[in-house]
């Protein structure tokens, strides 16, 4: 028996052309922005090289273990975020839970593909517009060169340099025309969140332009997403290697490139070390997003998943590692051109995409063009996390309405709703005070706390409630062999332990959110702020109190109910025993399109 003798209304789920599709869409989805901003900033800021210690060792304990249960998980259900948690019903609200954070990633993150998108397009120009001084937008004081040589000496501190009108006092005043064109011309940043000012009409274009490249390339399914990966996933390495050629000949990229892996062995005493080190490595494999989950639902049940697992986390940890010599290669030189240290040039967020980078090509040969390839290389490394990113929500979505509900353009129509909803949520960060609403979102909605949380109950739940022994036997079903036993104990006892204790510690040691370290978001933005974190955070505990009270029995009946699975017709082909006693019933009733059943196996 197949699952096509399942009846008509039955729909078998799509997969993969090739098992590389697959892994090249996990590239795309885990690999970017995180990986090449973020990851050096963190090296720098936690005593170079020796970040690697605490990082690695959260890799093994916590990064693999659960970015190879979400991808195993996905595979033995094949259900999306939402369904995948029929593993136990009772704790469903884990699903729901990644729906919310995946919508909210959607929604945010696509305002770093539109500021890219912009300055790729202003990059199609003689002279770049954010290394004058001699625009509209800039201030009496931007100056284009600092001159800090000249101003060592105490006694010339009157002196004017350069060509402009300022001394060597005014430069602590001084603005560079980059942050200029970032602040007055892309953001035209108000002065708080309580002024949202006037919209940005440009952007509005470049968010429109976004959105529906993303639509067209997820409409169709993960057969025309993992084609596209190909492209959106190995170009962004290509430019990396030339960036990183260009970078290591410029002047000072040496002690930069040494800044960034001499190690600090002090900063080991340090918590916030190891803080730091979980809370990137949960960003960057886009772990507690439920879209791994997704990808992993459209493989073959028999795919060794198991080692795919280690082959993207050697890929992701390995591009983190690698930008970041691209990365202060850069800021060595900007830090020897400007006469101050590294640690002055190097930001964190978009700080190091739109200051940083742009002023390092600003200052090479053929500005233009390193320019434009630089942000094509942004949009590229963004795009590709964005399109599984929606292909993940959209996934679970349509995993909700079974086969009865079945309509020709049912996806389609789901893909335009969910952009067409992102983009009208987008357009509050497209105005004045844009930036002070970004970063709520990016601080509260999928920040590492939200996505700790999240891990932390998908470890309880595969390893207690469902057995970790249990979905051990059943990997081995699936891949030819039992894995190596440290995943069972991770899943058990350690990486729950790493999860609560990185959570508490951001708890205690919570502070309030600032822009810029100067401006401190109002009570009330606080109160957004924790309003989006915790719509997520609390899908979990309501659903499953929701559940208990509604069910029937005792509590021990209850419980032994709700967390018993509830398989998907795909088992009966590849684990079910005995399937004869199916053979009496009529395909093509309603009650048959979709046969789910309830079992104990």
């Amino acid at each position: 028996m197949s699952l096509s003798d399942l009846g008509p209304g039955y729909q078998e789920r799509e997969t993969w052309t090739r098992q590389m599709d697959f892994i090249m869409s996990c590239v795309g989805f885990a690999v970017g922005l995180g990986n090449v901003w973020r990851f050096p900033y963190l090296c720098y800021k936690n005593g170079g090289g020796v970040f690697l210690i605490p990082y690695l060792l959260i890799v093994f304990v916590g990064g693999i273990p659960i970015f190879f249960l979400e991808i195993s998980l996905g595979q033995f259900m094949k259900a999306g975020s939402i369904n995948v948690w029929n593993i136990a019903p009772l704790f469903k609200g884990l699903g729901y839970a990644s729906m919310v954070i995946v919508f909210f990633c959607n929604t945010y993150y696509i305002m770093v593909l539109a500021w890219g998108f912009y300055y790729l397009i202003k990059s199609f120009t003689a002279t770049l517009p954010w290394s004058s001084c001699n625009n509209e937008w800039n201030t009496p004081s931007c100056i284009e060169i600092f001159h800090h040589q000249d101003c060592k000496n105490a006694s010339f501190a009157n002196i004017t340099v350069g060509s402009s009108n300022m001394t060597c006092a005014d430069l602590a005043d001084a603005r560079s025309p980059i942050i200029e064109f970032w602040e007055n011309k892309v953001l035209s940043i108000s002065s708080g969140l309580d002024e949202p000012g006037k919209m940005n009409w440009e952007l509005i274009l470049c968010l429109m332009a976004v959105w529906v490249l993303v639509y067209f390339c997820v409409w169709k399914g993960v057969k025309s997403t993992g084609k596209i990966v190909y492209f959106t996933a190995t170009f962004p390495y290509v430019v990396l290697i030339i960036l990183l050629v260009r970078g290591v000949t410029l002047p000072g990229a040496y002690d930069g490139i040494m800044y960034y892996i001499k190690p600090d062995w002090s900063k080991l005493e340090e918590a916030q070390v190891w803080i730091d080190a979980g809370t990137q490595i949960f960003f960057s494999y886009a772990i507690g997003l439920g879209a791994l989950t997704a990808l992993g639902s459209y493989n073959r049940f028999n795919n060794d998943c198991y080692k795919d697992a280690f082959i993207l986390a050697l890929i992701n940890s390995g591009t983190s590692f690698f930008a970041g010599f691209v990365v202060f290669s850069i800021l060595g030189f900007m830090a020897a051109e400007q006469g101050v240290d590294i640690s002055q040039v190097a930001e964190s967020g978009p700080g190091l995409a739109f200051i940083a980078y742009p002023k390092a090509v600003s200052l090479m040969p053929v500005a233009p063009l390193w320019a434009a390839l630089f942000f094509f290389m942004l949009l590229l490394l963004g795009l590709d996390s964005q399109f599984v990113g929606v292909e993940g929500f959209v996934t679970g979505i349509l995993d909700l309405f079974p086969g009865k509900y079945y309509h020709r353009y049912k996806r389609e129509i789901a893909v335009a709703i969910c952009c067409l909803l992102c983009f009208i949520i987008d357009l509050s960060m497209v105005t004045q005070g844009g930036m002070y609403v970004f970063q709520l979102f990016d601080y509260y909605s999928a920040s590492g706390m939200t996505l700790l949380w999240q891990a932390f109950w998908e470890c309880i739940v595969v390893a207690w409630v469902y057995g970790a022994d249990r979905f051990m036997d059943d990997v081995a079903r699936m891949i030819g062999y039992r894995p190596f036993p440290w995943m069972k104990w991770c899943w058990s006892f350690i990486t729950p332990c790493v999860c609560m204790g990185i959570f508490l510690f951001h708890l205690v040691n919570y502070k309030p959110l600032t822009y810029n370290n100067v401006y401190v978001y109002p009570w009330w933005g606080e109160v957004i702020g924790w309003c989006l974190a915790l719509s997520s955070m609390l899908c979990i505990p309501v659903s499953l109190l929701y559940k208990l009270f509604r069910a029937k029995g005792t509590f021990k009946e209850r419980w032994a109910h709700l967390t018993t699975p509830v398989w998907g017709a795909h088992h009966l082909e590849y684990m079910a025993p005995d399937i004869k006693s199916l053979s009496s019933m009529s395909p093509g009733t309603d009650d048959n399109k979709v046969i789910i059943f309830e079992s104990v196996m």
